[in-house]
């Protein structure tokens, strides 16, 4: 049984590296594939930066 508003939808998660000197054509370059970005992290180090995405799952 599902709730009223809730959804079947399957998601699929990526985490990339994100170079400051190019966020943008990055994020762009994911958001054409169909990823939606839903936050930046640190890395190892404060200067290193980790997008994470969602997309609907294919199949």
């Amino acid at each position: 049984m599902t709730s009223p508003g809730s959804s079947d939808v399957r998601w699929e998660y990526l985490t990339a590296p994100v170079l400051i000197h190019s966020t943008q054509a990055i994020l762009n370059n994911f958001g054409r594939d169909g990823w939606e970005l839903v936050t930046v992290t640190t890395g190892a180090n404060p200067e290193q930066l980790v997008a994470w995405f969602k997309r609907p799952a294919r199949g």
